[in-house]
């Protein structure tokens, strides 16, 4: 009896070793967050821009923080579908989705142009003068997740029939093609027009700019990350040093924007989104 009794006292106490080393592994793994950003043709630029921020974040959360800069919208919503990103920098079409359908969390708004707007634009000598005359036309838009070169638009044009839509990876391809002739029309913002006009030797006219302002970006948490900590991180946030805050652009004591409207505007462009690669193209 006596050593059964021992045998026993030794399982439980090789038990409670290997539970207590298991834990101190746990504890001794370090938190991993990923940034996810779009920076188009500028991943470079957007890993420097990050670069200071990232320090300051990964000592404050004791955390490796990844930065990933993505091509487009497009690769952007596949990242937030899955969860692979902690923070998303993201423009108001895809703060919008993520937070609509996946569960992210707006906390801070980005410093962006305020009162930004859809366009659509011509070449200068289209025949095309009005919003109207797009009917049986092929347009550019941006690729799904941008607010101005996909969402706005294509509300827009709904009840159109266009004979081909063009997706375009980034906003300058847009005004490119229209510049080639590729599209009678392409969508895009307003700010990134002024941008972007210029280097295609300005031969454009604006078509037709969209009503309503388009919302302000925002600064997500995904809901990888549990309760109490999305706290902390956001408070890391609102107290980071401003230069730092002024190289990434956020806003760390406004509110978060209301997507409300735009929710409703992506709601009823996803309903006809499985019939924009057809020609022609009904938008009905």
């Amino acid at each position: 009896m006596p050593s059964q009794l021992s045998r026993r006292l030794f399982i439980l106490q090789m038990l409670l070793f290997i539970t207590a080393c298991a834990g101190e592994e746990t504890s001794n793994q370090q938190l991993e967050l990923v940034i996810g950003v779009i920076s188009y043709r500028e991943g470079k630029q957007a890993i420097e821009r990050f670069a200071r921020f990232r320090e300051y974040l990964g000592e404050k959360a004791r955390a490796i923080i990844q930065l990933e800069p993505t091509f487009n919208e497009n690769i952007a919503i596949e990242r937030i579908q899955r969860h692979a990103w902690s923070l998303v920098f993201a423009p108001a079409g895809l703060a919008a989705i993520a937070s609509a359908n996946y569960q992210y969390l707006p906390i801070f708004p980005l410093e962006m142009e305020r009162n930004s707007r859809a366009i659509f634009v011509v070449r200068k000598d289209s025949p095309v003068q009005q919003l109207k005359d797009l009917q049986g036309k092929t347009v550019a838009l941006g690729q799904p997740g941008s607010a101005t070169g996909y969402y706005f638009p294509l509300y827009n044009l709904f009840g159109f029939t266009l004979a081909e839509i063009l997706f375009a990876p980034t906003p300058e391809t847009v005004l490119e093609w229209v510049a080639q002739g590729k599209a009678a029309a392409g969508a895009i913002s307003l700010e990134e027009f002024n941008l972007y006009r210029t280097k295609l030797g300005n031969v454009f006219r604006i078509l037709f700019t969209e009503s309503q302002n388009v919302p302000l970006g925002a600064v997500l948490i995904g809901p990888n990350i549990e309760r109490n900590r999305q706290e902390l991180i956001r408070n890391y946030l609102k107290d980071a040093p401003p230069n730092l805050v002024q190289d990434v652009g956020y806003l760390p004591n406004a509110e978060p924007p209301d997507y409300q409207y735009m929710i409703a505007v992506v709601k009823r462009v996803t309903a006809i989104s499985a019939r924009l690669n057809s020609k022609p193209v009904r938008l009905f």
